[in-house]
């Protein structure tokens, strides 16, 4: 028998609930990792702000990566309180003594303003530069040392958008351009130290919202791309999990310090497939310069449904 690539390896998956940190966490799982799971969402925590209603869990998540080989475990946690934070990573130093790879997909949380710089609202921006940077900063800051120690690690900042063309509205390009030059900032200060940051895109997410939201199940979204054309070329949020995990059993991952990529790009360098054997390729579907500038105009954009 094969051992998975990923056995024995630690993971840290934050922002777990649902969606893309869901998918991440899960084939993080299905390649033998032992990942926790992150968020502030539980069965005795409803989900609040643009969630809330939603039923997905922290637990369900990690019961999710047991089922498919790993080994899951839910951690409540608010990635915006460093001392909860820190408890997370003393956590897994005192059960494992090692964490391989840290994956951030935090989200803003909030539904942007598709509006010129000085009409949308300042506190609904704040909020998301507070829920989608500052989270991140606390947690990579927190999780850094213990890599640090054996310097080994891979840290993976979710962005959107495997450019840094401006993304339609000034708070949304904000948050998603400086979690991409987060990645390229902590790649320069961890490089000594033998340890990898970098940046990844997903594409056209069929997430649970994105699937409601176009009135289709997993079973039949390909009738989703009556509404949107693009959404053809829709993946799942496994997808980006597989790609992940792609590059943390990659021996020479560290040659991609400080880059920026794309799940449909290490797709087809590392030859993984979608969860039903697609190989989706959202860059060679639509214009992302054109479809950015559209959603300016209109307020109507695919990608700003929270994860």
């Amino acid at each position: 028998m094969v051992e998975p690539p990923l056995a024995g390896r630690v993971a840290v998956v934050a922002g777990a609930t649902r969606g893309a940190g869901r998918g991440i966490a899960c084939m993080l799982g299905e390649a033998g990792a032992t990942v926790y799971c992150t968020g502030r969402t539980t069965p005795d925590h409803p989900a609040t702000g643009v969630y809330a209603g939603r039923t997905e869990t922290i637990d369900e998540t990690a019961a999710m990566v047991t089922a498919r080989g790993g080994h899951g475990i839910a951690v409540r946690v608010d990635h915006l309180v460093p001392s909860e934070v820190e408890a997370v990573f003393a956590r897994v130093r005192a059960d494992h003594g090692r964490l391989d790879v840290l994956v951030n997909d935090i989200s803003e949380g909030e539904h942007h303003d598709w509006q010129p710089f000085w009409k949308v609202s300042l506190d609904k921006g704040f909020r998301a530069l507070e829920r989608g940077v500052r989270s991140h900063i606390i947690t990579s800051h927190l999780a850094a040392p213990l890599m640090i120690e054996q310097r080994r690690g891979l840290i993976v900042e979710v962005g959107d958008g495997d450019t840094l063309g401006y993304r339609g509205t000034l708070f949304f390009d904000l948050v998603k351009v400086n979690v991409s030059r987060l990645a390229y900032a902590m790649a320069e200060d961890l490089a000594p130290h033998g340890i990898t940051a970098l940046a990844i895109s997903p594409g056209f997410m069929r997430t649970e919202m994105m699937l409601e939201h176009f009135g289709v199940t997993e079973a039949n979204w390909r009738d989703g791309a009556k509404k949107d054309p693009n959404f053809i070329a829709s993946e799942s949020p496994f997808f980006v999990g597989r790609a992940i995990a792609a590059l943390a059993a990659d021996a020479d991952v560290h040659k991609k310090s400080g880059g920026l990529y794309s799940s449909w790009g290490l797709a087809k360098e590392y030859g993984f497939t979608d969860l039903d054997g697609t190989q989706p390729d959202i860059g060679a579907q639509i214009d992302f310069e054109a479809m950015f500038a559209g959603a300016a105009k209109t307020g109507v954009q695919w990608r700003i449904m929270p994860r």
